[in-house]
């Protein structure tokens, strides 16, 4: 592939050179997750959570009424139990966030699928919806390697306003400063693709194999949203119950009961029920003394698998009585889980590269 990426001035000797010269004409491929911040100390925290909790299709109160509690009430005390938090499961050995050491894992594999299947007609970039890299620096990175088409990845299963939308948004924004636009395509939903809730099962079924006992309950907990997000047109809940429903039918568990949970809740409005802190307590209250849970919207393990649920989520079980609790990580870079993600984008560039 020929790469000339000089453009020739309109006053040059090389005015009429064909502007097709110009073209390397490679496809990127953009995976996006939400972001980690860059350390757990303070002010790394209050920048990554100003910017998190500025978004407005994640807080879409009035930025008259929400700034002054954010900035002068809210980020003078949540970054440090946030970065308490963050502390206990920093992957302090690369010195970043397990969903950075994750996401990079993800990328490195997508590149190494590309690579098999297309040469070097593809390339694999990561951004992070808030803090780094920026999707505006990746978008930026991939023209540069001459991607004169670039596919936009969300790596969340299910759609939400507030993450693959705000997602999305960052992607768009970035297109708008570029003078010579890519030409670009978003990946929808995936949340009831088949491979994708193949290697959901797969990674269930592993964790319950490996148990002496099984679990009386699987409990499918997914990052929640508040209730009038659904009201205003949000497909997420459905999509949630899509995914619990095709997983239950997949594994063909007649003696384990599966449950949707959402978690997360933030701020005094009604959010997404049941909430998975209360929901587990009650089944342990009811006779529920093993439980198994995974978090089918989360592509790799983050703050919100690894401290919330496996610490705050767990410790509300064995208080209310719960004996043994199992946590089945994310797919995070598992085979068939990038296989399937493989798949989807091969899908996406039907027309780009056959």
């Amino acid at each position: 592939m020929s790469e000339k990426t000089a453009t020739p001035s309109p006053d040059s000797d090389n005015s009429s050179k064909s502007c097709t010269d110009l073209r390397v004409d490679r496809v990127g491929i953009l995976l996006a997750n939400l972001g980690t911040p860059d350390h757990y100390s303070y002010w790394a925290m209050r920048r990554y959570l100003s910017e998190f909790l500025s978004d407005r299709r994640v807080i879409d109160y009035s930025p008259l009424l929400w700034q002054p509690l954010l900035q002068l009430i809210i980020l003078t005390r949540r970054p440090f139990a946030s970065g308490k938090a963050y502390e206990s499961i920093w992957n302090h050995e690369q010195n970043e966030s397990p969903l950075m050491t994750i996401t990079k894992d993800q990328t490195k594999k997508m590149a190494e699928l590309m690579a098999e299947r297309y040469g070097d007609d593809v390339r694999v970039e990561f951004c992070m919806r808030y803090g780094n890299p920026s999707t505006q620096s990746k978008v930026e990175a991939l023209r540069a390697q001459g991607c004169q088409r670039i596919l936009f990845l969300p790596l969340y299963p299910q759609y939400a306003g507030a993450t693959s939308g705000t997602a999305c948004d960052a992607f768009f924004k970035a297109l708008m400063t570029i003078k010579w636009q890519p030409i670009a395509r978003t990946v929808e939903p995936y949340y009831e693709n088949p491979m994708y809730i193949d290697a959901l099962a797969k990674s269930v079924e592993r964790a319950i194999d490996k148990l002496e006992t099984r679990p009386d309950v699987l409990v499918c907990s997914y990052h929640g949203v508040p209730k009038r997000y659904v009201y205003e047109g949000d497909p997420y809940y459905c999509e949630c119950l899509t995914t619990t429903d095709l997983l239950r039918e997949r594994l063909g568990w007649d003696d384990i009961e599966v449950v949707p949970t959402f978690q997360s809740k933030f701020g005094p409005e009604e959010w997404l029920q049941p909430y998975t802190v209360e929901e587990v307590a009650r089944l342990a209250k009811a006779g529920k003394k093993r439980i198994a849970i995974c978090a089918p919207a989360f592509s790799a393990d983050c703050i919100e698998t690894l401290e919330e649920i496996n610490e705050e989520i767990k410790e509300s079980f064995e208080e209310a009585g719960g004996e043994e609790f199992t946590y089945i990580p994310c797919l995070n870079d598992d085979d068939a889980h990038m296989e399937a993600l493989a798949k989807i984008v091969e899908a996406n560039l039907q027309g780009w590269l056959d």
